[in-house]
């Protein structure tokens, strides 16, 4: 994960009140109040086990909010309350960051987030697909690491891990993450049946779906003298900012669609919509790692239900003003500021340098 600072201030309340059409997950799409202070260093600089030795794993499942079900599993063994807690956080930073120059910055702020997952916009679909990806991601990680006491490394059978652990070869338990990660979100209240209860599951098992095919096998020889006499292999997942920019890819070429209704049954499935699809309208059902949406999204460039606008929003001036300002243009200020500067080269590797005071500019939409 790449370092940024966070853009939402202050403290972020994630709080959803109860949407009976809609379905209830974890985390950015939670139905209950969490409160997270991304602000503070344990949860920017990725330090949950300093949060963990404040609060214990049964008041770590009480500040979530989960429902009964949930909290259940969260109570059930050591580390899962604190790769909870973890999840919520990765998909934080990492919605954060790959919306950092768009319009909609993946601000949390409410009401502004719940007003989003009433609705189905694209932004919606990612807070669903990146929500369930980063539980998956992190309990598979959970698991390699030991932090979970319920798992252990992968247990593919067709890899050798008793001998990839004892060489250091410990994989990503992709298996048991997915299982529980599909238990979790099961747990839930009942989930709605109408269109938009369709989408959000559709989407939210894309991000499961993305995680799961970027999965790599890793090896490691050993013998004497770089002799491959003993090989041993084991899974190993993408860093989640890969998986971030791949629903982000997926986000961005997301399609619009309908339902079909069946009328035998009763039951209805999701088209891409006429407009929206350049295949055989036979052929119109979205794949499963397609990210889907119902309407179309608001331009958030002024303060409405759905975000603050853009007034005031830092930018770059040869890459994003436009965009994000909305060509309401931007104004300009200038900030003092050190950095190292007149650096000479001392020693191989050490550099000597001087502390410089230089005028920054800084640009802001008006």
């Amino acid at each position: 994960m790449p370092n940024f600072k966070p853009i939402t201030l202050g403290i972020i309340s994630f709080v959803l009140f109860g949407i009976s059409s809609s379905v209830a997950y974890f985390g950015l799409t939670s139905t209950e109040v969490l409160t997270l202070t991304l602000d503070n260093p344990a949860f920017r600089d990725n330090r949950i086990p300093e949060v963990s030795r404040t609060f214990s794993p049964s008041k770590l499942c009480e500040m979530m909010k989960l429902y009964r079900k949930q909290k259940k599993m969260c109570r059930r063994g050591r580390g899962t309350a604190h790769a909870l807690m973890e999840a919520i956080r990765t998909s934080v930073l990492e919605c954060q960051y790959q919306f950092k120059d768009e319009r909609w910055n993946c601000s949390l702020e409410e009401p502004y987030r719940q007003n989003i997952l009433k609705k189905g916009f694209k932004e919606t679909s990612f807070l669903y697909a990146v929500s369930s990806a980063s539980l998956v991601h992190t309990f598979a990680r959970g698991c390699r690491s030991g932090q979970i006491d319920r798992c252990t490394c992968d247990e593919s059978k067709h890899l050798n891990n008793v001998e990839a652990w004892k060489w250091g070869g410990c994989g990503d338990n992709i298996k048991f993450a997915l299982k529980f990660t599909r238990r979790f979100l099961r747990r839930a209240k009942t989930l709605g049946k109408d269109v938009t209860a369709k989408v959000n599951q559709h989407n939210s098992r894309v991000g499961i779906k993305v995680v799961k095919g970027h999965v790599k096998t890793k090896c490691k020889c050993h013998g004497v003298s770089g002799t491959c006499t003993v090989k041993t292999c084991w899974r190993q997942l993408a860093p989640f900012h890969e998986i971030g920019q791949v629903l982000k890819r997926r986000y961005e070429k997301a399609y619009k669609v309908d339902t079909n209704t069946n009328n035998a049954n009763g039951k209805f499935s999701l088209s891409i919509r006429r407009e929206e699809s350049n295949t055989d309208p036979q052929n119109s059902t979205p794949k499963s790692v397609d990210m889907v949406y119902i309407e179309n999204s608001p331009s958030f460039c002024s303060k409405s239900s759905y975000s603050i606008g853009t007034a005031g929003r830092e930018c770059n001036k040869n890459n994003t003003c436009h965009s994000i300002c909305c060509g309401r243009g931007y104004n300009v200020m200038t900030r003092k500021k050190y950095e190292r500067c007149q650096c000479q080269v001392v020693w191989c590797c050490e550099f000597n340098c001087n502390r410089c005071l230089i005028d920054q500019e800084l640009y802001t939409c008006k």
